[in-house]
């Protein structure tokens, strides 16, 4: 085949599509822009022609849960406090010198760039990203977060407060946005009806679930924590009726099952849970963070549940607040030192292309595949048997 312009050529002792296959004999063929002309048989190419890389390559990858705008705090939150101490604790030490705050979002940006991400699900509830996302190099899904603490006397406060930072975020280039409820145990019914009454059904939302036992015991049965968390800021549950049900069932009967969903943490989702959500949406997407379910709970989810149900997972890193970086690589790391039945080819799929698709930008990212403009990353790793170790490997941008 003839190519006009400048072409590079990429080969690595394994390749991930992103999507699925693992090759060992292919080149990646690309233009100056990143586009992906071929993926061809290695035999069939001069080897001066071609750059080789010891170890990895992979997509660009999806970070598919953060929240940038708290990148000002890293290492100032305890860990291993459980998720009501360490909300707490980021009530008290969020605010900060804006200058302080706005040059740790750009420097968080950038990290993520040469790290090897793309896009970005990024969680808002003020408008402080929006400048560095209208100039970045990555793609942001901001999701702007609505959250009345289950207060139905503040939930049309809440509603203009949040309105006003939706209106604020960039849609610039390929940036997309959404409104989207915090958590159940943090937004009415009637809020949850705003925010479903008011955008697209092919906008995708997302919404963080089952990321505690506290969560979990106050809509079964009333008991837990959260009571005790809202009456510190002078609230009351009083009104709350508990389901009898897991939190996800919640926040089901009142989402619209039309938008594609992602479900943020679930640490504690069950077997059931997962098939109630399929039977309910048919585009749902569970992402997990690792590193900052560690931080903040000590535990992990169970992966084999998602991986017997085949449920898509995605990857996401939360913010600096509840981790140590913001890298998509790190997270799969963790995954495998702690849950090694979970293959890395699995990984990739969770970290490119399945959040590629819950983002809605599958079209050009996550996968090598002729026409994308994936992005090309590059793990320095040693290979033997067809194996790669790992354990003390970076990821960093090549493309």
């Amino acid at each position: 085949m003839v190519y006009h312009g400048m072409i590079h050529k990429f080969s690595a002792d394994i390749i991930y599509s992103g999507d699925g296959e693992v090759w060992n004999d292919v080149v990646i063929i690309a233009d100056d822009y990143g586009k992906i002309l071929e993926v061809g048989a290695l035999k069939d190419h001069d080897p001066v022609s071609i750059r080789f890389f010891k170890g990895i390559l992979l997509p660009g990858m999806i970070n598919t849960h953060c929240h940038l705008e708290l990148s000002h705090m890293k290492g100032k939150i305890d860990t291993g406090t459980g998720l009501i101490s360490f909300i707490n604790q980021v009530v008290r030490h969020r605010e900060s010198d804006q200058q302080e705050i706005l040059s740790a979002i750009e420097a968080a940006d950038s990290e993520m760039y040469e790290s090897g991400i793309v896009a970005v699900g990024d969680i808002s509830n003020k408008a402080d990203t929006a400048d560095i996302k209208s100039r970045s190099k990555l793609d942001y899904y901001t999701f702007v977060e609505f959250f009345d603490l289950m207060q139905p006397a503040l939930t049309a406060k809440t509603i203009s407060q949040y309105k006003e930072v939706f209106d604020k975020q960039s849609t610039h280039r390929n940036n997309k946005k959404s409104m989207v409820p915090h958590a159940p145990y943090s937004v009415t019914k009637e809020l949850f009806a705003f925010i479903r009454q008011n955008q697209p059904e092919h906008v995708t939302v997302s919404i963080h679930n089952q990321e505690t036992m506290d969560e979990m015991m106050l809509f079964r049965d009333g008991s837990g924590g959260f009571s005790e968390f809202y009456e510190n800021f002078g609230l009351s549950l009083s009104h709350f009726r508990p389901t009898g049900k897991s939190s996800i069932h919640y926040a089901m009967e009142n989402m619209n099952p039309a938008n594609p969903t992602l479900f943020i943490h679930n640490t504690l989702t069950g077997e059931e849970d997962i098939e109630a959500a399929r039977r309910w949406n048919q585009h749902v997407f569970w992402a997990t963070c690792p590193n900052a379910n560690l931080y903040i709970e000590n535990r992990l989810p169970d992966y084999r549940i998602f991986m017997d149900a085949e449920a898509k997972v995605t990857l996401g890193t939360d913010s600096l607040t509840s981790n140590w970086q913001l890298s998509v690589w790190e997270e799969m790391k963790t995954i495998r030192k702690y849950c090694s039945y979970v293959p890395l080819e699995d990984l990739v799929v969770w970290a490119c292309i399945n959040g590629a698709q819950a983002l809605g930008y599958a079209d050009r990212l996550g996968s090598i595949r002729q026409g994308k403009t994936p992005g090309i990353v590059w793990v320095e790793c040693a290979v033997v048997n067809g194996t790669a170790d790992i354990a003390s490997s970076q990821s960093v941008r090549i493309i």
